[in-house]
């Protein structure tokens, strides 16, 4: 969705600046120089937003306004100018192209609490897009959580569902995300099971794999946690002895919910794929970690038995990898779904982005992303030499453990409004080295 308009913010944020590079052992990245940040930072104002937002509005300048919506976003833009050009924006709306509307929504649902929900409600009431539908009723639901707005929401996607949506496994899977959070019913199944997290933290779950545990709140605005195994079921310990941890932030810029495109990193099973060094300069030169997710491959790959005939992905397929008491705990489905409804390219990295833009955000320092598990990186405002890098500890970890050939899974332990420690999770570790 975002391969024109974001790819034109990523030459704006290092427009005229040098790449990234490897400096002997430590890396660096010019833009974290202090005059580089402000230069970023005006090229982003002037250029993505000021002059995109400025065009009138047609057709073929679409593309140009999507820039400024995503520009808006990254660097949490706000200023009273930009809210009768937002109003512009909505005029006509359900005749604008389905990737304006997701890309006004994903701002709205970024910047505004509720200031739009009036224009939002009209589009919600007439989009024959799943996703846009989806998108406005999500935002409708934050901005009024009264019990009369959730049953007019509930009652509305209940028939849309019916009448309106051709792929019904879309529709499906939007109606439980929507409302099963609300109402805290599913599936008896379901809803009888509750997360446990020894299960999955025993010696003997996905053995002989290197699996990598990414414990979060269900509050994304908090930080989560990144432990690893290695093949033999034990935890990987750092030099003093201790469990080795690292904070690691599972935020969208846009907060959405998992199940949409650019929202928080699902729950769930993803499939490690090796090592990377990214092009983008937003992730900068540190290895990240690749990741796939259900439908992104094989069956084979994903469950790593050659033997597998299966051709078609099935719930059934992905619980294969689920502790028996955890195989029907909905939650943890969230990668599996969310990658049938087309989510892709999650990945666990670092970050040259300027944390900054998100000063006096419950996360500070750690910056969101499109989607991804992010780990804190700070560079130097003098050189722009790397000088604390969690996301080199956690690859260094992971090649300890045997390497990027496993799995990793994303838990949300509760919905406790603090970061997660890692006393959190010692009691559950009955092997602790």
């Amino acid at each position: 969705m975002k391969s024109f308009a974001f790819g034109l913010i990523c030459i704006l944020l290092y427009m005229s600046l040098p790449a990234a590079a490897q400096t002997g052992a430590v890396p660096q990245f010019k833009g974290a120089v202090k005059a580089n940040r402000e230069k970023t930072y005006s090229n982003i104002v002037k250029h993505s937003i000021i002059k995109n937002i400025s065009l009138q509005l047609t057709d073929s300048t679409e593309e140009y306004w999507e820039d400024a919506f995503y520009a808006m976003e990254l660097i949490n833009y706000k200023q009273p100018w930009i809210n009768q050009k937002l109003k512009i924006a909505f005029d006509n709306i359900d005749k604008r192209s389905t990737d304006f509307q997701r890309a006004l929504l994903e701002l709205m649902y970024t910047n505004y609490s509720n200031e739009f929900k009036d224009n939002i409600n009209q589009l919600f009431l007439v989009s024959p897009n799943p996703k846009v539908f989806a998108m406005c009723a999500e935002y409708l639901l934050r901005a009024d959580r009264s019990g009369t707005n959730i049953d007019k929401i509930a009652t509305i996607v209940y028939k849309r569902k019916i009448e309106t949506f051709d792929n019904r496994e879309m529709a499906s899977l939007i109606q439980y995300e929507l409302l099963w959070p609300i109402f805290q019913v599913a599936e008896k199944e379901s809803a009888k099971a509750t997360l446990n997290l020894g299960a999955l933290l025993d010696q003997n779950f996905l053995k002989k794999n290197v699996v990598v545990y990414s414990f979060q709140r269900k509050n994304r605005n908090f930080p989560g946690l990144v432990i690893v195994k290695d093949t033999n079921g034990i935890f990987i310990s750092d030099d003093t002895g201790e469990i080795f941890a690292v904070t690691q932030l599972a935020r969208s810029i846009t907060n959405l919910p998992s199940y949409l495109t650019n929202g928080n990193t699902p729950q769930g099973i993803f499939r490690m794929l090796g090592f990377a060094v990214s092009k983008s300069a937003a992730i900068g030169p540190t290895e990240n970690i690749q990741l796939t997710m259900p439908f992104e491959t094989s069956i084979q790959h994903f469950l790593k038995d050659s033997t597998v005939m299966d051709t078609v992905w099935t719930p059934g397929l992905y619980e294969r990898l689920l502790p028996g008491s955890l195989k029907k705990y909905h939650p943890l489905f969230q990668s599996y779904y969310a990658s049938a409804i087309g989510r892709t390219e999650v990945i666990a990295h670092g970050t040259t982005v300027d944390p900054a833009y998100y000063k006096g955000q419950t996360y500070y320092p750690y910056t969101p992303t499109q989607g991804c598990l992010c780990t804190k990186e700070i560079w130097s405002e003098a050189d722009g030499e790397r000088l604390i890098s969690d996301q080199q500890k956690l690859v260094a970890a992971i090649k300890k453990a045997g390497g990027a050939d496993g799995y990793l899974i994303v838990i949300e332990i509760d919905d406790q409004q603090k970061a997660v420690d890692i006393k959190e999770i010692l009691h559950y570790l009955k092997n602790k080295k």
